[in-house]
């Protein structure tokens, strides 16, 4: 799980500098270079930095130890970050969707052309750390790293509203500014689905939504392969950080002893921690088995 937490850790930084390095960018681009546009998808960058840098932080957070106040650790500090980050991009989101519907039918100068260069490069650049995030997320199964990773994504398209406002303006003259107002509008509704969606997300795991189905059919089977074990009753998984608490109930011989009862439950959990590295702890409940037994 350390390597695990360190591929994510080192995402979220990527996110970090890269979110700081355009925010600062643009928001220069967009004051000099005349684009309303540009300064709003320069907050956009600022919350994906700022996204990212909770998301580093609460995956070391989550890293402590559990101890007498916290006994299942502190996995969850993800969630309750995500979900803080959220608030803040909605309530950013409305902001500028506000400043940008306030000045619609306010003239403005055309906008430089290295406005339009520092467009397309955020479109590259975010674009190219979406991908390396999403492989991340996809190896980790960090829904964090996978929620700024299409917060990335969202970025690059949001800047492409941008390029396209923004090319219209320059090249169509100042009959054409509302294109900038526009662009700034569709910038804020990317940035309200964003927080949105991270919020969505954060409350479904904080409420212990029911694992994915790949990773309950994993579960399932490796519980399976443990001699004497007859059956699955039940199965639920609930995500806490990179990680799944289970609770099983599996079915064993119903004549069997409690003695080898209790054997089989823990084979079943040092099955599931040791072959399921995402698996943090296993509450196993024996069930008789329905079917004909044999004594053992």
């Amino acid at each position: 799980m350390k390597e695990l937490y360190r591929q994510c850790r080192r995402a979220a930084l990527w996110g970090v500098g890269l979110g700081v390095s355009l925010g600062a960018i643009k928001l220069a681009g967009g004051v000099f270079g005349h684009s309303e546009a540009l300064i709003a998808d320069a907050v956009h960058s600022f919350g994906d930095a700022l996204t990212a840098a909770v998301v580093w932080a609460s995956l070391l957070w989550a890293q402590r130890p559990a101890d007498r106040e916290h006994p299942y650790g502190h996995t969850r500090v993800e969630a309750v970050a995500g979900s803080n980050v959220a608030l803040l991009l909605i309530l950013s989101g409305l902001g500028m969707g506000w400043e940008a519907l306030r000045t619609f039918g306010e003239a403005s100068e055309a906008p430089e052309l290295y406005t339009l260069a520092i467009a397309a490069a955020s479109i590259l650049l975010k674009e190219a750390l979406y991908r390396y995030e999403s492989n991340v997320a996809r190896r980790t199964g960090s829904s964090a790293v996978r929620a700024a990773a299409w917060d990335h994504r969202l970025d690059a398209v949001g800047s492409l509203a941008v390029l396209i406002g923004l090319a219209i303006f320059y090249w169509g003259g100042t009959a054409w500014h509302a294109a900038d107002h526009v662009a700034a509008l569709a910038v804020a509704l990317v940035v309200l689905w964003a927080g949105g969606s991270l919020l969505w997300d954060s409350v479904q795991e904080l409420m212990d939504r029911q694992a994915e189905p790949a990773v309950l059919d994993a579960v399932r089977r490796e519980a399976l392969t443990v001699p004497g074990v007859r059956g699955v009753e039940k199965l639920l998984a609930r995500k806490t950080g990179l990680e799944y608490l289970v609770d099983i109930h599996i079915e064993v011989d119903a004549e069997a002893s409690v003695r080898h009862g209790h054997a089989v439950g823990h084979a079943v959990k040092d099955r599931l921690t040791g072959n399921i590295v995402t698996v943090k702890d296993v509450l196993v409940h024996i069930e008789p088995s329905p079917f004909t037994s044999q004594k053992v």
